[in-house]
């Protein structure tokens, strides 16, 4: 993968106990420092499986309803054109088939620069999201947005009454036993474990690369605040599919899938993305991308689990196509050999 250009690259592995720890390439772009082994990095969207496990977690104990509409929990606060709260569901919202328009794409990310140390409200990402048209009808297709975790969010926060944050330390990361998983406190801008540096493209336009890996990740929130590590994010995954995390029938909810078109063969589930393997059956597993890491991997029902993080977006140093693809490979290489 280094061919790839990402400046470092690392991985863990666990297949029937024995556990694999690999790192490539260098913890700072221009020098030659090691890369810790299993180093903290930003998490992004795996976030939103630790999201969707709580509000599983809430139906197993019949707080919220699945196919309740989200007017029910959040009443008043999703209003726009096109867009009827009484017509999306909670279960539309974890699938990403809610039809609400992605906030991401309305705050300006494509200027990082201007963003990096910008905290946000979870209203304001709202607001940005919610002065666009619904992109479809409920339940009609499935598209990415990360609106429908920032609403999840706010779902835990309305029906736990305590934080969101406070909701997956205490539901999620501890139950899974995750020593190296955190959700960075209001203002907290640094990785606080050993870590190498993430690069990004500071501005689209000029395609300057900078050091993203101090940061506000604010505008993350509950769809991709979190810190961890290739292991904790394979072991969490294994946790969740091995059933110490969810009931058996909120497991299979979040196991139903919808077709993802991303790339060939994807599905997603509530929270989770099911993803084929070239040795046959799937993984199960999330992914993120946020400005300097992007992470991939998940767990098999047999109990194989891969993490896998590089230090760029893909794109961030060539063909971002082909960095993305690189990178699924190295994970289903790991998965298959």
């Amino acid at each position: 993968m280094s061919e790839e250009k990402f400046p470092a690259a690392f991985a863990w592995t666990n297949e029937d106990g024995r556990t694999t720890s690999l790192v490539a390439g260098s913890s700072r772009l221009h020098k030659q420092v090691p890369v810790p082994h299993d180093g903290q990095v930003r998490a992004g969207s795996n976030t939103k499986s630790f999201t969707a496990t709580v509000v599983l977690q809430l139906v197993a104990e019949g707080k919220v309803e699945l196919d309740a509409p989200i007017e029910k929990y959040l009443p008043g606060l999703v209003r726009g054109e096109g867009i009827d709260a009484q017509k999306i569901t909670v279960r539309q919202l974890l699938q990403h088939t809610s039809g609400l328009p992605n906030y991401t794409e309305h705050i300006g990310l494509e200027n990082f620069e201007k963003l990096q140390h910008k905290f946000f409200q979870p209203h304001d990402l709202l607001v940005a999201a919610l002065a666009h048209p619904a992109k479809f009808p409920p339940g009609s297709k499935w598209e990415y947005s990360n609106t429908n975790y920032l609403l999840a969010g706010l779902l835990i926060e309305r029906v736990t009454e305590r934080p969101v944050q406070e909701e997956i330390t205490e539901r999620v990361i501890k139950k899974a036993g995750l020593r190296h998983t955190y959700w960075p406190q209001p203002g907290d801008q640094s990785i606080q474990g050993p870590h190498p540096h993430g690069y990004t493209t500071g501005n689209l336009e000029t395609g300057n690369v900078i050091d993203a890996t101090e940061m506000d990740p604010s505008w993350g929130g509950a769809a991709g605040q979190l810190i961890s590590t290739p292991s904790d994010l394979a072991k969490f995954a294994q946790a969740l599919l091995g059933g110490k995390l969810l009931p058996p029938a909120q497991l299979k909810e979040m196991r139903k899938t919808v077709d993802a078109p991303l790339m060939p063969g994807w599905r997603y589930g509530l929270g989770v993305f099911s993803i084929p393997l070239s040795c046959g059956g799937v993984y199960w597993g999330h992914g993120g991308d946020i400005d300097g890491f992007e992470t991939r991997g998940g767990a098999t029902d047999d109990g194989r689990s891969v993490g896998l993080a590089v230090t760029a977006l893909p794109g961030t140093f060539g063909d971002g196509e082909k960095a993305a693809t690189a990178v699924m490979s190295a994970v289903d290489t790991a998965f298959c050999e």
